[in-house]
Formats: C-alpha cells, sequence, structure tokens
C-alpha cells in the first residue's frame, strides 16, 4: 500500500470509528426518560482499546471525554483485562478514580471477537438523581462526598447479559427516582450494544491485527500533529490566576492559579500555588483538572486534530494533592465539575493571551447555574427531580463580539426547552429574555448571559443551588472590562422584590445552598453572567454601540458610562427603535 494509499484508509477508519461513537449518542439521547440526556446531551459516548487507551470519541461532553481517559484507563488497570467477559458491563462513578464528580456514571463493555478482548464500548452520563443530602446531587454545601449520593466502586451491572440486580436494586433504592434511573441506564446499555455490533462488524471486515495496528498509527500520528501545533505555540511561561466567590460554607473567595510552560513541542500546566482544598464542594478531582486542561489548549490548536489517547499525550498537567484542583477523600468535590472546571478552562486561556493574542478570547461566563429541584408532583403524585442548568454569554475576542447565552465551554449542553420543562415540572415561566447590560465592555463586547424567571405551582418545591461568578465577573483583555455577574434570587408570593437566598433564607452563600423550601406563588429569578469584553470600549465604533441600544443590549447609561458615548448622542429614533 502506497503512503497516500494509507494516509486514506487510516482517515476512513477514524471517521468510522467516531461515526460509531456519534451513533451511539443519538441512540442514548433518543431513548433516555431524562432531560439532562434526552435534551442536556449531558454524556459521552467513546471506544478503548484493550489497555484502555482511548481510540475514538464523539464530539459531545469535552469534561467527561477529557476524563474518561483516566477512569477507563484506571478501571482497566485496577480490574485486569481478564475481569471482562462477554456480555459484561461494568459500572462506577467513583470520582477519585478518575471520574467528574459523583453524578456522572462510567458504564463499559468489552468488545469481543472470536472469543477475544479486542477493547472497550464506554459512556459515561449524568444521572439526574442519586440521593444524598439534596435532590439533584448538587448540594451546595456539602462537606464531604458521602452526603453528595450513592457512591459506586466498579462493579458488574451486568453480567453475561444478564442483569445483576443485587447492584440494581442498591441503586434503585437509594436514588429519589429510580424509574429515571432505570430508563437512563438502560438507555446507555443500548448504545454500548450499538457501539459493540458496530465495532465487531469493523473487526469481521478488517481483521483485527490490520485494525489494531492501524488505531495505533492513528494515535501516533495524533500525537505528532499535536506536538506540531504546541511547537508553534512560542516557548516561555505563562501565567494566570482567578478567584471563585466561596465555597458554599464560608463567604472567603478562593485562589486558582496556572503557569503554562511551553517547551518546544510539549506543554506543562503547573496548578502550584492554588489554595488548599476547601470545606464545600468546589474542589476538581485530578481528572478534572487534566480534562479542563485539554479542552483550553484543544480550544486553541487545530480543530481536525483526531480525538483519541495520541492528542493528549504531548500535555502533562501538575496538580498538587490536597488543593483545589486535586481533592483528597472525602473532600466534597460535586461542584468541581460543573463550577471548578469552567475556571480552569479560563485560566489556562487566558495564560496563553500571551502567546496567542490572536486566538484567544477574553473570560466566558463560567458558571453552569446549577439550579436543583424536586418534590411530589401535584398531579401525578410521583416524586419528580430535576438538574437544570443556564447558558451564559462568551468572552469578545480581537475581531468579532462574544456569542449570546452559550453553553459553558465544559460541555456542549443545552438547556430544557420552556415547552418541554413546563410539562413535565410545577412550574410556569414568567420570562425569559437576554439580560441587558451583561456583556463585559470593550472594542468587542462580550456576549450576554440570560435572565429566567419561573414560578411555583406546587404547594411547595424543595429547590438546592450550585453558582459562581456571582461576585466576580468573567475577565476582560487588553483594556476590556469583566462581564456581568450571575445570581439567584427569590420573591415570596406577596412580596414586592427579588431577594437574595442569604437575605431571604439566612444561607452563608447567595448561590450555594441546599433545601430550600419555596411555595406556590413564589418566583425564583435566575441570571446567568455575561462574558468579558476585548480591547478598550472607547474604539467600539459609535455605530455599533448605537446598534447595541437600540437592542437593548445595552443601556443608555451604560453607554456613556462605559463608552464614552452620550445620551444626547443617540437620536431618539434609535433608542425607540426607529431606523437611523
Amino acid at each position: 500500500m502506497s503512503g497516500s494509499d494509507e494516509a486514506i484508509e487510516l482517515v476512513l477508519l477514524h471517521n468510522r470509528l467516531t461515526s460509531i461513537c456519534r451513533e451511539m449518542g443519538v441512540a442514548m439521547m433518543r431513548t433516555a426518560y431524562s432531560p439532562v440526556f434526552n435534551e442536556g446531551f449531558d454524556f459521552i459516548c467513546a471506544l478503548f482499546d484493550r489497555e484502555g487507551e482511548m481510540i475514538a470519541q464523539a464530539e459531545y461532553n469535552p469534561s467527561m471525554l477529557g476524563a474518561a481517559n483516566f477512569s477507563v484507563g484506571w478501571m482497566v488497570e485496577e480490574l485486569g483485562a481478564e475481569a471482562f467477559a462477554p456480555g459484561d458491563v461494568w459500572i462506577h462513578n467513583d470520582p477519585y478514580r478518575g471520574g467528574c464528580h459523583l453524578p456522572e456514571h462510567l458504564l463499559l463493555k468489552g468488545i469481543f471477537h472470536e472469543g477475544e478482548l479486542f477493547g472497550f464500548a464506554a459512556t459515561i452520563g449524568h444521572v439526574a438523581e442519586i440521593g444524598g443530602k439534596a435532590v439533584g446531587a448538587l448540594a451546595g454545601d456539602v462537606t464531604e462526598v458521602y452526603q453528595e449520593g450513592l457512591r459506586l466502586p466498579p462493579v458488574r451491572l451486568m453480567a453475561g447479559g444478564e442483569h445483576v440486580m443485587d447492584v440494581w436494586k442498591i441503586m434503585m433504592t437509594n436514588h429519589r427516582t429510580p424509574k429515571l434511573t432505570w430508563g437512563d441506564l438502560h438507555a446507555m446499555l443500548g448504545s454500548l450494544r450499538i457501539g459493540e455490533q458496530r465495532v465487531e462488524a469493523l473487526l469481521a471486515a478488517r481483521g483485527v491485527a490490520a485494525t489494531r495496528r492501524d488505531v495505533a498509527e492513528l494515535s501516533d500520528r495524533s500525537e505528532r500533529w499535536m506536538r506540531r501545533e504546541i511547537a508553534a505555540i512560542p516557548d516561555g511561561e505563562y501565567a494566570f490566576e482567578d478567584v471563585m466567590d466561596d465555597d458554599g460554607i464560608s463567604a472567603e473567595p478562593r485562589r486558582l492559579r496556572v503557569n503554562v510552560a511551553v517547551r518546544g513541542e510539549e506543554l506543562i500546566a503547573d496548578f502550584t500555588g492554588t489554595d488548599p482544598q476547601t470545606a464545600g464542594p468546589i474542589n476538581a478531582t485530578f481528572a478534572v483538572t487534566a480534562s479542563g486542561t485539554y479542552n483550553a489548549i484543544f480550544q486553541l490548536t487545530d480543530r481536525e486534530v483526531p480525538r483519541n489517547a495520541g492528542c493528549y499525550r504531548p500535555i502533562r498537567v501538575i496538580a498538587p494533592p490536597g488543593t483545589l484542583v486535586n481533592v483528597l477523600h472525602p473532600g466534597a468535590e460535586i461542584g468541581g465539575n460543573s463550577e471548578t472546571h469552567c475556571r480552569i478552562v479560563g485560566i489556562v486561556i487566558g495564560a496563553l493571551a500571551a502567546a496567542l493574542p490572536e486566538r484567544v478570547a477574553a473570560g466566558d461566563g463560567a458558571t453552569g447555574c446549577n439550579f436543583l429541584f424536586g418534590g411530589v408532583h401535584p398531579e401525578t403524585g410521583e416524586f419528580y427531580a430535576n438538574y437544570h442548568f443556564e447558558n451564559v454569554g462568551w468572552g469578545g475576542a480581537r475581531h468579532r463580539d462574544g456569542n449570546d447565552s452559550q453553553c459553558v465551554p465544559l460541555a456542549i449542553s443545552r438547556n430544557t426547552p420552556i415547552e418541554v420543562f413546563e410539562t413535565r415540572y410545577p412550574f410556569v415561566t414568567v420570562g425569559f429574555r437576554l439580560q441587558p447590560d451583561s456583556g463585559g465592555a470593550g472594542r468587542h463586547r462580550g456576549g450576554l448571559g440570560t435572565e429566567r424567571i419561573l414560578e411555583v405551582r406546587a404547594p411547595e418545591v424543595t429547590i438546592s443551588s450550585l453558582f459562581d461568578r456571582t461576585a466576580t465577573g468573567s475577565y476582560g483583555l487588553e483594556g476590556g472590562l469583566p462581564g456581568g455577574c450571575a445570581s439567584i434570587e427569590v420573591r415570596r408570593r406577596g412580596e414586592e422584590r427579588f431577594r437574595p437566598f442569604t437575605e431571604a433564607f439566612g444561607t452563608v452563600s447567595p448561590a450555594k445552598f441546599s433545601n430550600v423550601t419555596v411555595h406556590a406563588g413564589d418566583q425564583i429569578r435566575i441570571v446567568s453572567s455575561g462574558g468579558g469584553g476585548f480591547g478598550d470600549p472607547r474604539e467600539r465604533p459609535l455605530e455599533e454601540v448605537r446598534r447595541d441600544v437600540r437592542d437593548r443590549v445595552l443601556s443608555p447609561q451604560r453607554a456613556a458610562a462605559e463608552y464614552g458615548v452620550e445620551v444626547d448622542e443617540l437620536s431618539a429614533g434609535v433608542l425607540s427603535g426607529s431606523p437611523d
């Protein structure tokens, strides 16, 4: 086979493996019970070789994809290949074994051809309810992993194609919504079966030996490509830091710091100097920190680099144990993925702004705005639970404004459509809009966050929250200003104004709390954060400021204060929305 023929064959193999992973995801999305799966896409599908090295992935949740290298690899190493038999499916959600956080469950199934183990099909999904202190698990004020929910070490969920009912019974007994868990796990099992069948067909057509050889070559080529990408970054050391609002237990801000060293074809992200792990749930596991680093580097390098084990090899992560970026057992970590991952991505990108100014955007909103709720549904009499999140504004960049209302960079998830939300849960959406003035001012402004107002339509609902970016906005670059902050507030029935939960309920943190009871007629206001601005706001063209005021993206007051455009420079016609 000539060199060009071999290259074509490898591209075809890569595309076929990626297509298998995509098909696995579509099947899971269409058969899962929970909105976090079938609307939110909070899952991944990937394929691994028999040593636990990733050979292909689909474009689902980036935080899980990076961490899967550890959760699968360490699981295979711990159990040994001999533990896997045809028809077996293993499960675990242990964050200290390479997981992201407790709700995300790894299901792993061996792929056999003619009795020989070739590799594994894997899926990781966010199970919406896993027991623990608060409905939906993401309690903003837990202090140890035991409060977060049911933690499973690697155990068989299926053995020889049959349910291991002891394990299923343990899970169903400890989860508040067992029907949803049952349905979502079976959607994951169906996804694995599709992956298994498609890879078996591939092996039958190509042969095991040839496929193993070509998969290894794909990984090596991916590594070489990523090394070339890193080599194009100027050598040097680049530092950046940011703070998180609080940990839900005390009001003290927590500092994250990274030093990114580029040395030829290798990149080292060293988080030494980050604060010690906290009492509250914002600690990240090592897998989350590594995944956030990969996520950031992938955003700044060629998107065509094949995503397999090879592309991760030139990137090294140093995360001191016992810190905010490498939590030790039994430290709480439920918010480390949804919140701290975003900030890890942000500081790695922020560090590289000095090296890659043309590629780097200002900070995004960097919070999942996690809103959890549950109770007994007044129409069905059954217990319900939901994990809800919001989009944020992205940062402005050198040549463009930031996008409005986008998923945080740890995922590609979507929030649940209002029509679906209101048919499943006892809330009505009073209002949902882009939040004016939330984009950081700049030559290119940051994208807008959103405002959502929900009214309770049940006698009572138990709610929890895990937000960040409520005290400090997303960072601007090159003179750009920070984006607007996030918030969650409540207006009790009969009250005139929305109030922070610290005032209304006495919580320690304004946005990290659990098990607050609200009642029919109460309203919850959720505001997501905006993106930071890029460049000096005074350099923004007048016509663009006028357009933003006309579109009600920007208030006249902010136009005057931040852009130096006085209200009388904006015609009454513009302010009223009439043509220029």
